[in-house]
């Protein structure tokens, strides 16, 4: 079982090389304005398969960067997190790429604790008492081992997604996770995600139909009216909006 000690560990600041800085640096200049298929090639052709797309198969900008890299680097991997707690129509969404996209790499990662363990352990429904730690438990922990050994991982963080992402750039280093991150699409809006959807007949979660812009675990996940936050039914009611894969340590 996991220890508190190591979730401790997981929120240290991992540092960068100065070459590699230099590296970043550079790219995120160069790459601030361009497309996404820009950026994931520049990424492919600097680490190859030492790149992973981490895709929830719940929002629309992992499956539009799905589609993306099937195209330019069908051997890279795909990564999701099985919290234990996704929606039945999110795990129909990891069972059915294959289909769209035979032969891609995806991997599922979770925690080895249960949720009878954690309800053992931190007392039931934890989410609602301490989502941080429900979140470092299910999500931060197996993410750290979804980017083991690699050398880049792949976001669909977009700046119009929050005030928090509005400076995200094109590519950065992670120093949570400890290696290069791209953001391919923070130049795109809402609405040019759902056009590459429509456009190229991309599947996509079918709860966003049913007033679920964000989606996440069923615990900590609501539907939202017409003209709200689409993140307002992520944690509602409580003083978080990330689950912390994508904030500083």
């Amino acid at each position: 079982m996991t220890t508190h000690r190591a979730w401790a560990r997981s929120r240290e600041s991992v540092p960068v090389d100065h070459t590699e800085a230099e590296v970043i640096a550079q790219a995120a200049a160069a790459l601030d304005g361009a497309e996404p298929e820009a950026i994931l090639a520049w990424a492919f052709a600097r680490y190859g398969d030492g790149v992973t797309l981490a895709c929830s198969f719940g929002g629309v900008s992992g499956m539009v960067l799905m589609d993306m890299v099937q195209r330019l680097q069908p051997s890279a991997e795909v990564f999701y997190l099985d919290t234990d707690y996704l929606f039945p129509e999110t795990y129909a969404m990891v069972e059915a790429a294959p289909q769209r996209w035979p032969g891609a790499r995806v991997v599922g990662y979770k925690t080895d604790v249960t949720p009878e363990q954690q309800a053992a352990q931190h007392g039931a429904a934890l989410w609602e008492r301490d989502p941080d730690l429900c979140c470092e438990i299910r999500k931060i922990e197996p993410n750290r081992r979804a980017l083991a050994g690699k050398q880049a991982w792949i976001s669909g963080l977009r700046r119009d997604q929050s005030a928090e992402r509005a400076d995200t750039p094109a590519v950065q280093w992670d120093a949570k996770f400890g290696l290069v991150k791209l953001n391919p699409l923070i130049n795109w809006d809402e609405k040019r995600v759902w056009a590459y959807i429509f456009a190229n007949n991309v599947p996509y979660n079918p709860l966003h139909d049913q007033g679920y812009p964000s989606i996440g675990c069923t615990n900590c996940t609501k539907a939202v009216a017409p003209g709200d936050d689409p993140r307002s039914g992520r944690w509602s009611g409580q003083d978080k909006t990330e689950c912390g894969l994508h904030t500083e340590p």
